[in-house]
């Protein structure tokens, strides 16, 4: 018996990185996993990794997946795919939005345009693609959405400063601020419905062809990363553990699998290391 046995899955961002490892993982436990991401087939985008490569790697493992190509940055784009997920599986029984985007470019320089479109995946998408799923999760009294965050979220804190400030991370972590603050005034409103909101960040930088590419690791084994399957499992358990112990939540990787046993030893953000104030509260 898997853990997501019977339910139904959308996870965002599912080409490469964290979002392939928890599709895979939510598949090995049962679910019928939607994969979205805008990059169909290898070669599309410059970095390693497809929905069809992730669903590809599913099937070949037994589970049960379907790609589903759109862009989350397009209110329309966020309604077509949770109408062609329910065609295709019926209705989502868990959210994971995992899509994020930045362009790592300091404030006095950071085109609007950008702005806006990395804001609009960052934060609106969340938003939109929450407000989609939850007329079914409200009418069957369950569901489960758990929003990918990151350590960004957490703030330099006042003056005086020292050294080179955060290479262009303005944006990213005001937007995945944002985020945390939606996931829990979003967890008081549904909570009655029996539908659980969370969010989760990794404890380490965790080694992607995305954080290779913005040169926030040392490639693929740096030794001071995360792997991305304590993330895919952390999400897992805040998919499938029972509401009242986990929705509002907003918390790390390693934290929350040490705490409820799923891992012995952890490290990083939430234990050597003071979180973000909402993973406080």
């Amino acid at each position: 018996m898997g853990k997501l046995d019977g339910k139904v899955a959308i996870v965002t961002g599912a080409s490469r990185g964290i979002g392939q490892t928890i599709a895979e993982l939510f598949a090995q436990e049962g679910a019928k996993v939607i994969c979205s991401a805008r990059t169909v087939d290898e070669g599309d985008h410059q970095l390693e990794g497809s929905i069809n490569r992730t669903v590809g790697l599913i099937r070949e493992s037994g589970g049960v997946a379907e790609a589903i190509a759109v862009n989350v940055s397009e209110p329309d784009d966020c309604l077509q795919l949770v109408d062609e997920s329910k065609k295709i599986f019926g209705p989502i029984d868990i959210l994971v939005n995992n899509a994020a985007l930045n362009y790592y470019i300091p404030i006095k320089d950071y085109p609007l345009n950008r702005w806006l479109r990395a804001f609009t995946v960052n934060v609106h998408a969340p938003f939109m693609l929450s407000q989609a799923v939850l007329p079914d999760m409200i009418d069957k009294q369950s569901g489960a959405i758990v929003n990918i965050s990151s350590g960004a979220a957490i703030g330099p804190g006042r003056a005086p400063y020292s050294g080179d400030p955060a290479r262009g991370g303005v944006m990213y972590g005001a937007s995945k601020a944002a985020l945390e603050r939606f996931t829990q005034g979003l967890a008081e409103e549904v909570y009655a419905d029996g539908i659980s909101v969370t969010a989760l960040s990794p404890s380490q930088v965790v080694p992607t062809p995305g954080t290779v590419y913005h040169k926030l690791v040392d490639g693929l084994e740096d030794p001071r990363g995360e792997s991305p399957d304590l993330m895919a499992r952390a999400t897992l358990l805040l998919a499938s553990e029972p509401i009242d112990v986990i929705s509002g939540r907003v918390t790390y990787s390693q934290e929350i699998l040490q705490e409820f046993g799923w891992i012995n030893d952890g490290q990083g953000r939430g234990i050597d290391s003071d979180g973000s104030g909402y993973s406080q509260i």
